[in-house]
């Protein structure tokens, strides 16, 4: 049962395919403390133990904890990774309009698509001896467009060593949160310019030039067809103009708005707001079936730098790209203009 405390950690671990998580999870798997005290946690979480590195916000150790021996350094990359990530995974934003996620861990990736809207998804009934429609399900002709986006850190390791691992969990999580909002633009990019692939989303206009009323929103809704309406992309000043819609003025929507701070339209789709965005336009999407998010390799660091305590230009990267589903899953509501 104390097998995790005699492994022996090194940096060649991070060269494997698999990434040093996994690799020591096989080295060590969790199914083994299923009935120990240390049920519950994964192999780096045991490591963390081991070498006694705290990093809960009160007890939490400093920073040069982990650069006590070489291998207790060894643990420092995968643990500004997880803090990074979990910054990126907190954008409720962007996780709330993506339908699908792969992980292919290569630039090179191609995804599918189909040949139908919105009208061919009614299965109509078919009389005896006749044939089923079809649907055409085949690789798209150009690679999936991947951007990566990343922070570099400048810090010498002087100036963290005393500082609480908490605090610096705090400082990594913002740099994940940088660049899960850099993503967001993409995923809104594929949308409004389209993928590469698929055409740029169809546009609708408002009737009246520079404003929007309920009217332009039950427009956009009327075009989903079989689709569902059910997530709306807009600026910050856009949100603006929305929430001064009297529909939207209803007392439960401005309830919602102060309490929680998000707000249900009258249409039923969720307002979500993406600073960065085009000030004239609405993008409308059903989100289960609008938008796949395509991951190569997660979160990219130096780790020779980082297990080096040489944080001078350190990189944090992580390279994505999005793919339309259903082309007629979205489409952009656009202020007139006179």
């Amino acid at each position: 049962m104390s097998y995790y405390t005699t492994l022996k950690l090194d940096k060649s671990m991070y060269h494997s395919p698999k990434g040093f998580a996994q690799t020591l999870e096989a080295m060590d798997p969790s199914e083994h403390y299923q009935d120990s005290e240390l049920a519950g946690l994964d192999a780096f979480q045991r490591q963390l133990k081991r070498f006694d590195i705290k990093v809960a916000r009160r007890a939490s150790d400093m920073v040069e904890k982990f650069f006590e021996n070489s291998e207790s350094a060894t643990l420092f990359p995968e643990y500004v990774s997880r803090a990074v990530l979990s910054g990126m995974e907190e954008n409720t934003a962007l996780s709330s309009i993506i339908a699908s996620r792969a992980d292919v861990g290569t630039l090179d990736y191609r995804t599918v698509t189909t040949d139908f809207d919105a009208d061919d998804l009614a299965a109509t009934a078919v009389t005896e001896g006749s044939e089923l429609s079809k649907i055409d399900i085949r690789l798209n002709e150009k690679l999936v467009t991947m951007n990566k986006r990343g922070k570099l850190l400048t810090a010498s390791y002087e100036a963290i060593r005393y500082q609480r691992i908490d605090l610096f969990t705090v400082i990594m999580k913002q740099i994940g949160a940088s660049i899960a909002r850099a993503q967001l633009m993409d995923a809104v990019d594929a949308i409004v310019e389209g993928d590469g692939n698929c055409a740029a989303a169809e546009v609708i206009q408002t009737a009246a030039a520079g404003t929007i009323t309920y009217a332009d929103l039950l427009s956009l809704w009327a075009q989903f067809g079989d689709f569902e309406l059910n997530t709306l992309l807009v600026s910050p000043a856009m949100m603006v103009k929305l929430l001064g819609i009297d529909e939207l003025k209803e007392p439960a929507a401005g309830l919602g708005f102060l309490t929680t701070g998000s707000l249900n339209t009258p249409l039923g789709a969720k307002l979500v707001k993406v600073p960065g965005m085009d000030d004239d336009i609405v993008i409308g999407l059903d989100r289960s079936c609008a938008l796949q998010m395509i991951t190569a390799g997660g979160v990219v660091l130096d780790y020779d730098k980082l297990m080096n305590c040489q944080l001078e230009r350190a990189a944090i990267t992580s390279t994505c790209g999005f793919s339309r589903i259903f082309p007629d899953a979205a489409k952009v509501l656009q202020l007139k203009t006179a």
